[in-house]
């Protein structure tokens, strides 16, 4: 046995309602792209699922190919759908058209976000380095390409090598192994943090806004499991308290077990006061106010897009002591840039001060967008000479990105940037 293992989740699928609803379109479409991809159909069969509890039922199908298969569900009350390609290669290389079908099946549903996954099965060393999808879970002796897609146009990736998979209640994680970065972490297939570039997220998220606050003491950060923004938090004297509210406990015992190199033990500070939950009944059930507050969540585009809506933001604005700030990552202004305009359009609903700021992440394969937001704290009015001076005051070391001359260049954003973050 020898053959290439295609799986793709489609979210927020925008194409037609029929290719969610109806089964004969979705068999028609499926027939259609097995015959434009030269893949041999043999039979398929089709199941339309009743309506259960007011919402409309989905699809399953299954096309029998003469080099193994196709299958498809589709979840209308959502707007996603899985599907699974596996083609033998036995005789003749058949990946190329496996790749095809499973493209052209895509685009007919037109998903906002599409995680893509593969495995080589069979004699995996047959496999060839050009391959340039996003594989699901290697062998340790094997060596890959992993990619994540920015849009529907446009992915990146790396070289990557013993990975080990954790599906946990919430999502799944993924710990590889790169010539590049190191240890890497991977989220529902989205690049999270790595050993030897995570300092240029964590200390970009962090120190703008702490090194403007004249002496934070206590600090929220809803997700944040790895601890890198913690252990960059705690290079401030002043801070006393770190709540670290993370959703899925699994993060956090997979990053103390495998990342210590990017929290370097701050998960276990006695200042930091790791919560297990969801951050938003936190931040609704506490009394407690803090300095500073940090989203250090996974993208506005997955499941953690309810904490960017602006009801949530209104939210965090409650738990912030006067003079506080909130920070939060907004996407790519290049890849993202109405996701970023319309985060940066929230911000300034519920505060008086919306400071965007950007900069290159290798991890991320862009430029990034992040923002401060405060009634008052206004980390633009800092001078190159002050923050150099309450760097020195404060004993702040251990800083890879962030110095006096990168605070500032931060936030003089380019023109594309700033007219999509302009007030209107």
């Amino acid at each position: 046995m020898h053959g290439l293992h295609l799986t793709a989740d489609l979210y927020q699928c925008t194409g037609h309602e029929r290719y969610m609803l109806d089964a004969d379109a979705i068999a028609q479409l499926c027939r259609d792209q097995t015959a434009v991809s030269g893949l041999t159909l043999v039979d398929d069969r089709w199941v339309k699922f009743p309506p259960y509890e007011g919402q409309p039922g989905g699809v399953t199908g299954t096309v029998l190919l003469a080099e193994s298969h196709l299958a498809i569900h589709t979840w209308p009350e959502t707007g996603s759908v899985t599907i699974d390609v596996y083609v033998c290669n036995f005789s003749d290389d058949n990946s190329g058209k496996a790749r095809q079908l499973m493209e052209g099946v895509i685009d007919a549903f037109a998903p906002k976000r599409v995680l893509r996954q593969q495995l080589m099965r069979g004699d995996i060393s047959m496999a060839t380095a050009s391959d340039d999808a996003a594989v699901d879970c290697l062998p340790e002796s094997e060596t890959h390409w992993v990619q994540e897609q920015l849009t529907p146009h446009s992915r990146f990736g790396y070289r990557a090598t013993a990975c080990e998979k954790v599906q946990t209640p919430f999502q799944q994680l993924e710990l590889l192994e790169t010539p590049q970065f190191g240890k890497v972490l991977r989220i529902d297939g989205r690049f999270m943090t790595s050993e030897k570039e995570e300092f240029f997220y964590h200390e970009a998220l962090v120190h703008p806004a702490a090194m403007a606050h004249p002496a934070p003491r206590k600090a929220l950060i809803l997700g944040g499991g790895d601890g890198g923004a913690a252990e960059e938090l705690l290079k401030h004297p002043s801070i006393e308290r770190v709540v670290l509210a993370e959703l899925d406990e699994a993060v956090v015992k997979f990053s103390r077990e495998n990342l210590q190199a990017v929290h370097h033990g701050a998960l276990d500070d006695e200042r930091v006061h790791v919560s297990i939950g969801d951050g938003m009944a936190l931040v609704d059930g506490t009394d407690e106010r803090f300095d500073l507050a940090f989203m250090d969540l996974t993208d506005p585009d997955t499941p953690a897009s309810a904490l960017y809506a602006s009801e949530s933001l209104a939210r965090m604005k409650r738990v912030l002591a006067p003079g506080g700030a909130l920070v939060l990552h907004l996407g790519s202004p290049v890849f993202h840039g109405d996701q970023v305009a319309e985060l940066a359009r929230s911000l300034r609903e519920q505060f008086a001060v919306v400071r965007c700021y950007g900069l290159y992440i290798p991890l991320y394969g862009a430029y990034w967008g992040l923002a401060v937001a405060s009634d008052c704290l206004d980390p633009v009015q800092l001078t190159a000479q002050e923050v150099a001076q309450r760097i020195k005051q404060r004993k702040v070391r251990g800083l890879q990105y962030y110095n006096e001359q990168t605070h500032g260049g931060l936030f003089a954003l380019p023109g594309y940037y700033r007219d999509l973050v302009a007030p209107q």
